[in-house]
């Protein structure tokens, strides 16, 4: 038996008992160690303001009809951000050992089986901590906003949100070779984006972003901004800070109407582009050579060089008995949390 978590109402929480699956002679089993909790997405499914639970996604034409919903509560299993340890193996597996530790999305779940091949496409680099292998999927996301980005030397981008996504692609855009500025209303989020190697750091309760954003750069603006708030506000901030015939990458989960964009101000006047950047594919100058695998192995690969850090990132670790604590906690008081992470 495993045990997995399960939305059971807007804002209440609960563990489920489920039955393994059969394993296949080319499949292996996995033990879940972690499973990290994402701030954005998740709490939407956790609040009961996701689309899919108004609304039904047509994966065919690709649009969201009301006819019918695509999610009702209970909603089971979610979660994108697992790793875990190899604790049994098919009669034909042959690449993959018990004890191998694997990296992926299969949810908050004790237990996951997978193809041989899935597996040791995901293995964790020796030597490092498992708990960083629950960051391939938000890395990847990450990542793909800074390839929207397309950021070059000597630029100077703005991050608005210093939630676990915009840390992680603060780092990734230093990479590239640009000076990052770091947007946040919570000071501990920018005490940690500047030890992460943000150059500024802009208190957005105290400072008006994009006019400090200006009189950093001369008057010119950022470069290029990416907003991983999904707040409207948040974006217009980061469209009035943009320069003039530059970039915006929207990166965040809106939710509802978008109230507090003023399109008719900056954005019109300054020829700003807005980019949505979302996990479901990449830039189409890109997609010939970059797919979701390529961008969860190359942030992997990042952090298992030491070239990105992924573990100061974990603020709270909670039993998968905790998981209604640990959900409460980013709801309630996201200030006092960056990746909760469930130990399961």
């Amino acid at each position: 038996m495993g045990r997995v978590v399960v939305f059971e109402a807007p804002g209440s929480v609960g563990v489920s008992d489920y039955v393994d699956e059969a394993l296949e002679p080319h499949q292996v089993r996995l033990k879940t160690l972690y499973s990290g909790i994402s701030a954005g997405t998740e709490l939407t499914a956790y609040r009961g303001s996701n689309p899919y639970l108004t609304k039904r996604w047509e994966p065919a034409r690709r649009l969201f009809t009301q006819d019918t919903v695509g999610l009702s509560y209970p909603v089971e299993g979610w979660g994108y951000e697992e790793v875990g340890e190899v604790v049994e193996t098919g009669a034909e597996v042959t690449t993959v050992e018990r004890g191998n530790v694997v990296w992926g999305a299969w949810g908050h779940r004790t237990h996951q089986v997978m193809t041989e091949a899935d597996a040791a496409a995901r293995l964790l680099s020796p030597g490092v901590d498992p708990i960083n292998g629950i960051f391939s999927q938000i890395g990847a996301i990450a990542l793909n906003a800074v390839l929207d980005a397309d950021i070059h030397v000597g630029e100077t981008v703005a991050v608005f949100g210093q939630g676990v996504p915009g840390l992680l692609a603060g780092q990734l855009a230093r990479l590239n070779g640009g000076r990052v500025i770091a947007v946040d209303r919570l000071p501990a989020r920018l005490e940690l984006a500047s030890k992460l190697g943000a150059a500024v750091t802009i208190d957005a309760g105290t400072e008006v972003a994009a006019e400090r954003i200006k009189d950093l750069t001369s008057n010119r603006g950022a470069d290029v901004c990416i907003e991983f708030t999904g707040s409207a506000p948040a974006l217009n901030e980061a469209i009035k800070a943009a320069a003039y015939n530059s970039r915006v990458v929207a990166s965040g989960f809106f939710q509802g109407q978008a109230q507090g964009l003023f399109l008719g101000e900056e954005f019109h006047h300054n020829r700003i582009e807005v980019v949505c950047s979302q996990i479901s594919g990449v830039s189409a100058r890109l997609d010939h050579r970059w797919n979701e695998h390529r961008l969860r192995t190359t942030v992997m690969d990042l952090q298992a060089e030491g070239r990105i850090d992924f573990e100061s990132l974990v603020s709270h670790v909670f039993t998968i008995e905790q998981a209604a604590d640990a959900f409460r906690l980013l709801d309630e008081t996201p200030s006092e949390a960056v990746q909760v992470v469930l130990k399961l």
